[in-house]
């Protein structure tokens, strides 16, 4: 008797290899992912506005990329003291408005460059609660704890999202014309106006990423939210918060991604530079000279190694403390 419900996937026929250049978008998923493959010195890049949860917000993300704007002083908003951007998460504000935009059109840019190259992109939708500023009527990506008054609270309809992600599939197609989509549904509750709440946003959104996969540019599903909500139903796999996925849960779902997106030979790079990796972030306590020794030679080997069969990896930083480490005496 199997007494879990196993969430199977498919192979993607469409696979990462190490060097592809792979674009993540949105909340939960997206981050998490994106993280556990930059760790590994994958080529990623990961919510080039910041962490989005809302398919407005994460739509304008990827919109602005494609339309090439370059964002003046009248795109911010001033508050407390700071300048912010409605379409950007708090890292891009600042008390220097030239300063703001500076980050901001600088991340534009890079983030154009890197979609027009990229091979995959992965769209994580967290919420259908949007935020609207009553001045202008815009959906924020983040209030910036300005006063709640300024803002109204709305839930999307299907077709909301699906009026614009629906014609953005055309002009990512017409950007990029090899990118493949893949979308994804958080398995993070949002739970500050109730569970009932939460369960019709989370409905919204999977009935619009429904209707999305119907688009002819054939996009994806990546069933995140599945895994947790049916095979891992056990706080075990949630953070403190129980809101959250632990480490231990989000690490499965990653490696049901591995198993679905990588390669075999992918598969096993990406294991062979995380050793190399989380060797140079691992604790030394007290350790002799000449064990200390044989210990960065072994990990130095490696890097010759995996260099030589894949130049484009880029060790610089582990090599420099290694050998630095081999040369240690005690």
């Amino acid at each position: 008797m199997i007494l879990r419900t196993l969430v199977k996937t498919d192979p993607s026929q469409d696979k990462i290899t190490y060097f592809t250049p792979v674009l993540f978008a949105g909340s939960c998923f997206a981050v998490e992912t994106g993280r556990r493959m930059a760790e590994a010195k994958m080529k990623v890049l990961i919510n080039p506005a910041g962490t989005m949860f809302n398919p407005v917000s994460v739509f304008n993300s990827i919109d602005l990329l494609l339309q090439g704007k370059s964002f003046t002083e009248k795109d911010l908003v001033f508050h407390d003291n700071l300048w912010h951007s409605f379409y950007h998460y708090t890292d891009f504000s600042s008390a220097d408005p030239g300063l703001a935009l500076s980050v901001i059109n600088r991340s534009l840019e890079n983030a154009r460059d890197f979609l027009r190259q990229a091979k995959f992109l992965f769209v994580t939708f967290g919420s259908a609660i949007v935020f609207r500023f009553k001045e202008t009527g815009m959906i924020v990506s983040n209030c910036h704890k300005m006063p709640s008054g300024l803002f109204s609270r709305e839930m999307l309809k299907v077709e909301d999202v699906t009026r614009l992600w629906l014609p953005l599939l055309d002009s990512l197609k017409s950007f990029n014309p090899g990118l493949k989509t893949v979308f994804t549904l958080s398995p993070v509750r949002y739970l500050a106006d109730g569970a009932h709440a939460n369960q019709v946003s989370k409905s919204v959104l999977t009935l619009a990423i429904e209707e999305i996969l119907s688009h002819q540019s054939a996009p994806g599903y990546f069933p995140a939210y599945e895994i947790f909500m049916d095979d891992l139903r056990d706080y075990r796999f949630y953070a403190d918060d129980m809101v959250h996925p632990s480490a231990a849960g989000a690490d499965y779902v990653f490696n049901i991604f591995r198993q679905t997106y990588f390669s075999d030979d992918t598969d096993k790079l990406y294991r062979e530079v995380l050793e190399v990796v989380r060797a140079r972030n691992h604790r030394i306590i007290s350790p002799s000279s000449q064990s200390l020794k044989i210990f960065a030679e072994s990990i130095l080997k490696k890097i010759g190694r995996l260099t030589e069969i894949n130049p484009g990896l880029d060790f610089e930083e582990e090599k420099t403390y290694f050998n630095s480490l081999g040369k240690q005496q005690y």
